[in-house]
């Protein structure tokens, strides 16, 4: 299901869907990123996730940083430009900025293009003196900031346990390319879900009232609208389970029965049974996220967690 938090966000063109598609359904085990869980119907159904009682990552996230917005506050330099990766609607950062005047400008990244713009009209709205200067890019890529802001200090954003959506060495290499865009004296504030009993984690990805089957389902039903694909969205049966010894969620949708898919002139079949793994969501304990970070060239620096050390916030430093 959902990362925790702000998804990773839905490519350009339908092409790019098409393609991963077929790659994912020849692979073995058959899987698709779970980037293309966000069209409209599938991110309206990510918010409503947010909101149930199960899924404990948004909330607790937004709870720490609301109790350490000053303290993350104090460690962004003056006239420093805060960078916030997979920014979607900015909800989260807005928590911060009260706390942080010394800002000379933010730049939401984000590979939706129009969403970006109206998130970014929409804060200088309620912030009018503080720039605003979005950048339409895919955020797990190099990308270029804006000339006005390459000679400030930087501080990076990384809210949602996004990074659990890559697998390790994905996750090292998203560090390594945040290292490079934010350059040396930087900082990253990241959010990282932790290593929990089993049957919060379990509970989170399967709740009562089938919210997170309808968003994995939802994947099969774009697929059909945006590639002409015929996938019988009851012919899968959702299903996600904490794997423990990759320390992971795994989120599949489960073939019910023998049946053939037909993309682009190909046909790919599934046996009863056999799945499709639409997602994987690491959890990390603090010290291993510690060691992910100083193996990308980061340096840990603080680290806030909730009472119940559900969730995290690290701070790292270049």
């Amino acid at each position: 299901m959902p990362n925790t938090a702000r998804p990773i966000p839905a490519p350009a063109t339908g092409s790019a869907f098409a393609s991963d598609l077929a790659a994912g359904l020849s692979s073995r085990p058959k899987r698709l990123a779970p980037k293309y869980f966000y069209d409209a119907a599938g991110s309206a159904l990510f918010e409503d996730i947010t909101a149930l009682p199960e899924y404990y990552p948004t909330r607790t996230e937004m709870q720490i940083l609301r109790e350490r917005a000053g303290e993350i506050g104090a460690l962004v330099p003056q006239d420093a430009v805060l960078v916030e990766f997979g920014s979607g609607s900015s909800a989260k950062v807005r928590l911060l900025l009260e706390e942080m005047p010394q800002l000379a400008a933010y730049v939401p990244v984000d590979i939706s293009g129009d969403f970006l713009e109206e998130a970014a009209q929409a804060l200088r709205a309620e912030v009018p003196g503080l720039p605003v200067l979005p950048v339409a890019a895919d955020f797990t890529q190099a990308f270029d900031l804006p000339q006005d802001v390459r000679d400030l200090p930087r501080i990076g954003f990384f809210p949602g346990s996004t990074i659990g959506n890559f697998d390790p060495d994905a996750a090292r290499d998203f560090l390594g390319n945040a290292l490079h865009t934010l350059g040396p004296g930087s900082r990253l504030i990241v959010g990282v879900d932790l290593v929990k009993d089993p049957r919060l984690l379990n509970a989170a990805y399967n709740d009562a009232a089938g919210v997170t089957a309808r968003f994995n389902l939802n994947l099969l039903t774009r697929a059909n609208r945006e590639l002409g694909t015929d996938f019988d969205p009851d012919a899968f049966a959702h299903r996600a389970f904490f794997n423990a010894p990759s320390s992971r969620i795994e989120m599949h949708l489960v073939s019910r029965s023998p049946q053939a898919i037909h993309l682009g002139g190909r046909t790919f079949p599934f046996a009863a049974g056999e799945s499709l793994h639409t997602e994987s969501s690491y959890k990390y304990t603090p010290a291993s996220f510690a060691a992910l970070a100083r193996s990308a060239g980061w340096t840990p620096e603080a680290l806030w967690t909730d009472r119940d050390r559900l969730f995290s916030v690290h701070v790292l430093r270049a």
